[in-house]
Parts: structure tokens; sequence; C-alpha cells
């Protein structure tokens, strides 16, 4: 094995050359995430880019919703040296300022972008994210979140959109660590004894002096798992919000959250009230690459210089028959002491949720 770029560096953690990690399970990945929008719902793009150091493979994806139709384009190729240079096919990630400042790129002839993000406040580290399948970490991650403004511009199927950071807003994350990554395992035992439910909520949101980022992760029977809600300010400070209480209204006959209303504490034991209202939405199963997306996931092998573009009616009634059974990233509108706030209510109710009155898989709001 030959060094790579990295390893000029002095950021070892283990003693192994950069193109190793520290473990040898075949899910580990690196992975950042971005999402866009210009506040009205209408035009939401969600992408990223990985990294599957033990399966061989980087990616990319970019998708964008307008309106009814959702465009992906995607793009796969064998890894090679790690470095500090991500890029795979049509797309690339330059990082200008660490922690503050990166340039997109997606090359594409359906969808194309050249947009420049800027953190509005300082990146917040969460909880450590576990999540258990038996005694078996089917998720063990860790994970920044930032919350930012874009400029620059973006095509989709013909249209241009300029990408003004006055108006467009959004958020992104880095997280890395072991997820459910290229073909999937075999389930053994798991096939017969099946998950009852996943209950998901994550809440990052910009206002002008402050930002909010809010983890909530529930088993079948409602225990909370991870519970992380951080209040951060331009001086640096981050205070922590006590054990929030989430109320969601569904629309009828569905899953979907049409709005929520978050309970928290400040560290003086005030009461905070954060209302969310959900505008636009990804399904992240459909053309992202998240677990469920059934026609290509992060980190499978799909061959050298592989790229697919795809269009999504989200009216049809195979998308629409599906998103109960999908995490969502929503464009949020938000309010909290009277103040206006922008960001993204990622979703997911799927199977038995007992506190939110969901028996099985097939339940819908009433």
């Amino acid at each position: 094995m030959k060094p790579t770029p990295l390893d000029e560096f002095p950021v070892h953690q283990t003693p192994l050359p950069m193109a190793q990690v520290g473990t040898s399970d075949r899910n580990f990945y690196d992975r950042y995430y971005f999402n866009a929008h210009d506040r009205t719902g209408e035009v939401f793009l969600v992408t990223g880019f990985g990294v599957y150091p033990n399966l061989g493979v980087v990616d990319a994806f970019a998708t964008v919703r307008h309106g009814d139709t959702q465009r992906s384009v995607r793009f796969s190729d064998a890894l090679e040296s790690r470095s500090l240079e991500p890029a795979v096919g049509g797309y690339r990630i330059e990082v200008i300022d660490p922690l503050r400042s990166l340039r997109l790129i997606c090359e594409h002839p359906d969808l194309s972008m050249d947009m420049t993000w800027q953190g509005s406040f300082d990146a917040v580290l969460e909880d450590r994210h576990v999540l258990l399948e038996g005694t078996r970490a089917m998720l063990d991650a860790s994970r920044f979140a930032q919350v930012g403004s874009w400029s620059g511009t973006l095509s989709v199927d013909g249209r241009d959109f300029s990408v003004d950071p006055d108006v467009w807003l959004g958020t992104r994350d880095r997280s890395w660590g072991i997820r459910p990554s290229g073909e999937s395992d075999p389930p053994g035992r798991w096939a017969a004894e099946p998950r009852e439910g996943f209950w998901w909520t994550y809440i990052p949101l910009r206002f002008d002096d402050y930002a909010m980022v809010v983890i909530l992760q529930e088993s079948p029977d409602g225990h909370r798992t991870l519970n992380h809600a951080s209040w951060v300010f331009a001086d640096g400070r981050i205070e922590q919000l006590g054990w929030p209480r989430l109320e969601v209204d569904y629309r009828s006959g569905t899953r979907h959250p049409e709005c929520a209303r978050l309970h928290l504490t400040t560290p003086r034991g005030e009461p905070l009230l954060l209302e969310v209202e959900t505008l636009g939405g990804v399904p992240l199963s459909m053309g992202a690459g998240y677990v469920g997306d059934p026609a290509w996931s992060h980190g499978r092998w799909m061959g050298r210089e592989w790229s697919e573009s795809v269009t999504y009616d989200m009216t049809s009634p195979d998308v629409v028959n599906m998103l109960p059974f999908n995490v969502v990233d929503h464009v949020a509108r938000a309010t909290c002491n009277g103040d206006e706030g922008w960001g993204l209510f990622e979703h997911a109710t799927m199977g038995r949720h007992d506190p939110s009155g969901f028996g099985g898989w097939g339940d819908m709001a009433k």
C-alpha cells in the first residue's frame, strides 16, 4: 500500500496510513450533506458526497425538487487515493475555509450548480449517534451540523436559478463512522425478527441572531435513544435546551408532518416554544441514495465512471405510496420568541410509534 496525500499532514488517529480506517467494518463511511432552498418550498436542493474505504467506492448525488418534479443525478467510481480534494465524476467540493466556507460544483446536462456555502454560526458537534440491531451497532457515527447561506447558480431541467445569499439558506453536516452502506448485509436472524419501527426527527434552524439544532430518536415504545438540543449564538456560546417534548400534526390519511411544536427548556429553567411549519420536501430514499432507495444506494459498487440521471413525478401513486416508509427532508419555517427562522425538518415515523398513535406499518393519521 502506498502513502496518500493525507499522510503528509499530522492528522493520524491510528497507527495506520490514512488509506485505512480504524475498523474493518465494511460499513465505514465518511460523508458530506448539504441542502439549499429559497424559502418558498418550491425549489429544494439536497446533495452529498461520500467515501467508503472498506468498499473501495466514492460517490455523490444531487437531487432538486421543483414543483411536483424531482430531478436526481448520481455519480460513482472506484475509490483510489484519498486526498483533500473530494471529487467524483462531474461533482466536486472545494473547501475554501474549513468549518466556514465551501464551494460545490456539479456538471451534468440535467442538473448543474456552482454554489458557495457560508456558515452563519459555528458548527455544532452533535451527540454520538448509535443505533443497535440486537447487540450489533448498525449505526455508530459522529456528526457536526451548521446553518448558513448560499450564493452562485443552479440549473435544473433547463430552468436557471440565481442563488442570492440574502434569500437562499440551508443546512449542512459532516458525518463519519458506521452506517449501512453498499450492498445489503445478509439479514440472518433479523429477517425473522424485524424492527417494529423507526422514529427520527432532526431540526437544524437559522435565525438572524442564533441557530438551533435538535435531534431526537425514539424506539417504538417511545423510549428516547438520542436527545440533543443546542442553542448556538454568534459569540460562540452553546446552550443546552433540555429534553424537548415534540408534538407533530400529521395530515389525515398520511404520515406527512404539516407542522410541529417543540417544548424546550433553557439552562435557567425557562420554557421555550419552537413552532415549525413544513413546506416542500425531498424523500431521501428516492434519488438521494439513503436506505431504502430501490435504484441506488450509497457505497454500492456501480462500476467505474458511472453516472445516472432520473426524474420523479411526486404526484405519482408509486411515489406517494412510498412516502410513509421514508425519511423526508422538509424545508422548514420556524418561529421562536417572535423570531422567524428557516432550516430543515427531517422526520421519519415508520412502523409502530406509540406516542404518535401508530400501531404498525400500515397505520396512518386520523
